[in-house]
């Protein structure tokens, strides 16, 4: 079967019914989400702690409430979805193969396509790590959907290695359920969580964080009986006689977070080797003109907020560029009844709006957008200034915890934005503004430069 739709969303999570609700109040009619779960929500049904919501609704609310917002919205909107619905491939041509038990194997044509597939955790396989393969051994979202959806305990004695937010929040989790978690390890010489998760989750718990140290042994054959932690040094190496022994029937892994991109890679997406996101610009549109990427399938985020955020740009953004496209076809079409003479030089114009780009588009200057200077990356990439709003917000990460230090924007060798930040980390986004009218006033600006500077 074949359907053609102006729109398909991949990803029923936060990220896609953002999405989906900025596209349609954009004026998009004919879409789509797609939802490989059998339910809309995504990872936010299984996140039943509070914290949510304090950016877009101005309340605090949990994971499953936070996601119930945005499917009644979808739901009033009268936004189709399909649930259990497996996406096979995404081609350059926009062609996306589905397949479901219902209807099989299905085949739609998009003129855009919003990836919001989301992230998954890094598996044990990942970490290296000597020993057996007992039972016992879970990532920490695993263990968090066993405990708060299915009503299944993992253990009763753990031991957490890795101090991201997800296994912050389970070592709360799993104290409040009745466990007794032994300490919480972490290989960094800082936690890659939220401050308010370590004050929230461990010390109100009086449960220990070790930095620097990781897991260097797991004893057990059938299940779990303990592990061996050993401080390491700068280089992440475990220092000899620095090693202890924890008895614990439990290991969960918190070691970081992955976008899935297996679909973004095949179909030609250019991937970020940082983030292992899609390479976007300043509509957060991929290198396939007319497929745009939003929430953690992107970057990972902090906060489910700021994903909903993202997530409502990409979806005005997609809407722009189905009308752009379509307005461009039929002047194209109109256009193609009255000539009938020299055609050559149009056609080829033509085959490249078929592409989703103009020959404005090929013509428009992009600036790169250069992270330095402890800055990892940045979320947009680059930018075509003529095609940014007014304001324009550049997200990013840093690579080590910095303090009394100033974050600087420079346009070519201009500075523009010098921020002061008492305290910056890993584990927490930042983001500035850029000013459309200040990058137009910048004659024959060549690059954008984000870095950490000294105070």
């Amino acid at each position: 079967m074949q359907k053609n739709y102006d729109l398909v969303i991949v990803g029923g999570g936060p990220a896609g019914l953002a999405a989906a609700e900025a596209a349609r109040k954009s004026g998009i009619e004919n879409m789509i989400i797609l939802e490989r779960d059998k339910e809309l929500g995504g990872i936010l049904n299984q996140c039943i702690h509070n914290g949510f919501g304090l950016h877009t609704f101005k309340e605090e609310l949990t994971g499953p409430e936070y996601a119930q917002r945005f499917i009644d919205r979808v739901k009033e909107l009268d936004i189709p979805y399909q649930l259990n619905t497996m996406v096979m491939d995404i081609s350059k041509e926009k062609k996306v193969t589905i397949m479901n038990r219902e209807e099989g194997l299905q085949e739609l044509h998009a003129k855009s396509i919003i990836l919001a597939m989301g992230c998954r955790e890094r598996p044990r396989g990942a970490l290296n790590i000597p020993g057996f393969r007992p039972a016992g051994i879970y990532s920490a979202g695993t263990a968090q959907r066993l405990v708060n959806m299915e009503g299944f305990m993992p253990g009763r004695e753990v031991v957490i290695l890795g101090s991201g937010d997800i296994g912050l929040i389970m070592a709360r989790r799993m104290t409040l359920e009745g466990a007794k978690v032994k300490v919480v390890a972490e290989l960094m010489p800082y936690s890659g969580g939220l401050k308010r998760n370590i004050v929230q989750c461990l010390d109100d718990f009086g449960i220990p964080l070790k930095l620097s140290h990781t897991v260097i042994d797991i004893d057990g054959k059938e299940r779990v009986k303990g592990i061996t932690l050993a401080q390491v040094d700068g280089k992440g190496k475990p220092i000899p006689g620095t090693e202890e022994y924890y008895s614990c029937d439990t290991l969960l892994l918190s070691v970081g977070l992955i976008p899935e991109n297996e679909l973004s890679k095949d179909a030609g997406v250019e991937l970020s080797p940082v983030t292992s996101g899609p390479v976007v610009n300043e509509s957060l549109e991929t290198s396939i003109p007319g497929v745009f990427a939003c929430g953690n399938v992107l970057h990972v985020h902090d906060l489910v907020d700021f994903v909903s955020e993202e997530a409502a740009v990409a979806g005005k953004n997609a809407a722009k560029f189905i009308r752009n496209n379509t307005e461009t076809k039929t002047a194209e079409t109109d256009d193609s009844d009255s000539v009938t003479g020299a055609h050559s030089g149009f056609v080829t114009e033509a085959s490249e709006s078929a592409n989703g780009r103009s020959a404005e588009d090929i013509a428009e200057k992009v600036i790169p957008v250069i992270p330095t200077a402890g800055v990892r990356y940045t979320v947009p990439a680059n930018i075509r200034v003529n095609r940014m709003e007014e304001q324009l917000k550049v997200r990013f990460r840093v690579g080590a915890v910095y303090s009394k230090c100033y974050v600087s924007v420079y346009l070519d060798e201009d500075r523009i934005i010098h921020k002061k930040r008492p305290v910056m980390a890993p584990g927490e986004m930042e983001e500035i503004l850029l000013k459309k009218e200040q990058l137009q006033a910048h004659d024959g600006l060549a690059q954008i430069t984000v870095k950490i500077e000294e105070a």
